[in-house]
């Protein structure tokens, strides 16, 4: 099995937080004292992210088999992204180890479909990722300036951001653009209705990568869920309101 690297602080019912596309556990910086004091975190690091060694292949399966090897039983389990369809995954393939689902900024489907107005151009991601290929630092400069639109205080959340990041070395190639073909392809709208666990959805109400109505739709198909949306905020409202963030953990 390949392995990754968890961080692990705190004590609590444990709290397993999962990063998104090209980020790695240290975006939860700004948050993860407070909530270690409530909580057991373990901070993930998916493959070729952060200190997890790169991998041979990066299928949607494995990565979501290796997070369930290292979730404790009933454990509550909180992802950003694209993140949140790996704890989506993880709800449905290993219910017993889940408990509650916290999805922050999630889709269950990153592109535009004839049937699904609320994701981004497919031609749009198919060029971030030609671009990534030959720009690289610009192109996630680009995507940084992406996640932060909308916020209140975006120079601030973007400083945030990217020092945040460069904290590791720059992620694996191969696991970026594998990363952005699961965005591409992945989509788990008939899957959501079969989620039995209580789920909370917290969404930028400006964010411009997974739009807002998408966690409203998901609100209506899970057959537990509450939805609570951060005006001013782009895709990382951990970052923008992180009080409100925390608080939002602690009352589940």
């Amino acid at each position: 099995m390949n392995r990754l690297h968890v961080e692990r602080m705190g004590a609590g019912p444990d709290l397993v937080m999962i990063h998104g596309w090209a980020m790695h556990s240290g975006i939860w910086n700004s948050v993860r004292d407070l909530l270690a004091a409530r909580y057991r975190l373990h901070l993930v690091d998916l493959p070729g992210h952060g200190q997890s060694p790169a991998w041979a292949s990066y299928s949607f399966e494995e990565i979501t088999d290796s997070v369930a090897q290292i979730l404790p039983r009933d454990s509550i389990v909180c992802g950003w992204s694209l993140g949140g369809q790996i704890a989506i995954q993880l709800a449905l393939t290993v219910p017993q180890q889940v408990s509650k689902l916290v999805l922050v900024a999630t889709t269950p489907c990153f592109i535009k479909r004839d049937d699904w107005p609320w994701g981004m151009e497919a031609l749009t991601l198919q060029l971030f990722k030609e671009n990534l290929e030959r720009h690289y630092a610009q192109t996630l400069n680009r995507f940084f300036t992406l996640q932060v639109n909308g916020s209140h205080d975006m120079t601030h959340v973007l400083a945030q951001l990217r020092s945040y990041f460069f904290q590791h070395a720059q992620p694996d190639g191969q696991a970026l653009a594998a990363g952005l073909q699961l965005l591409l392809t992945n989509d788990l709208r008939t899957a959501l209705t079969a989620v039995a666990q209580p789920v909370l959805l917290l969404h930028g109400e400006n964010d411009v990568i997974t739009h807002v109505d998408a966690a409203r739709w998901m609100q209506r198909q899970l057959p537990d869920a509450r939805f609570i949306g951060f005006p001013h905020c782009g895709h990382a409202p951990f970052l923008t309101y992180p009080d409100q963030f925390i608080a939002n953990l602690y009352d589940l």
